[in-house]
């Protein structure tokens, strides 16, 4: 009995420490699981923070890329929430920071020039990005008021990449989408990656094109997937699984 006391002991020992160790690991999987969509979120808004800095130091091919790097990560942060069950309030938040910093500040960046209109017109896509975000919930189920902001800043980011930034085109462009953004249009909702198999070739492709391919094709790409959200959103982005 004296020799077994200490065993005893260190078996109970033993025990503790592996039923602590799985506690620990099951509170990480949990973490790990309510904050996934978090992170994205906060990547995104890295992405808006990093293209702010590139457009101020003039570096506007990285500023652009940049908006749709983000653009992908905004379609995925939602997605991603309701797959592993972790929508929040605080996501909710972090994802409107996150699109005011991508969506609005940084693309609105994209437009400025040393004058004065130009400028009036970047402080005017800020407040129509503002209003898209106050506005958002249009009370019919899977549906959007007004274009989402993801989408116009994807079609400026690709215009000012193909054009070169020719600002004739991106001031008339500029414009189109605030009116888009605040007549309180429906628009589907873009669950890209939780619908038809379709749309999760899009999305990856979209991924390969950031990635590897050169630029004109991959913001064409860009482009013609941004417009066909505009033009035909209830033939093409509709929510039907």
């Amino acid at each position: 009995m004296i020799l077994l006391t200490p065993s005893s002991g260190f078996f109970q020992h033993t025990n503790k420490l592996f039923l602590s160790e799985q506690a620990t690991g099951v509170q990480l999987k949990e973490f790990v699981r309510k904050n996934a969509a978090n992170a994205l979120s906060m990547a995104n808004m890295l992405m808006g923070m990093a293209s702010i800095l590139c457009s101020l130091n003039g570096h506007q091919h990285a500023a652009c890329w940049l908006v749709l790097i983000g653009y992908l990560l905004d379609l995925a942060d939602g997605a991603v929430a309701r797959r592993l069950d972790a929508c929040s309030a605080l996501g909710a938040k972090l994802d409107d920071f996150a699109d005011f910093t991508t969506f609005g500040i940084a693309t609105s960046l994209l437009l400025r020039t040393h004058a004065l209109m130009d400028n009036i017109l970047c402080m005017c896509y800020v407040l129509s990005v503002i209003v898209r975000l106050c506005f958002f919930s249009s009370g019919i189920p899977f549906m959007y008021r007004g274009l989402p902001c993801i989408y116009s800043s994807a079609i400026l980011a690709c215009l000012s990449l193909l054009t070169g930034g020719n600002m004739v085109i991106l001031r008339v462009t500029a414009v189109a989408m605030i009116l888009f953004m605040v007549n309180q249009g429906f628009y589907p909702h873009d669950r890209v990656l939780e619908s038809q198999a379709w749309k999760k070739v899009v999305y990856a492709g979209g991924v390969v094109m950031v990635f590897c391919s050169s630029f004109p094709p991959a913001c064409v790409y860009y482009l013609l997937w941004s417009v066909s959200y505009i033009l035909f959103p209830t033939t093409l982005w509709s929510c039907k699984v």
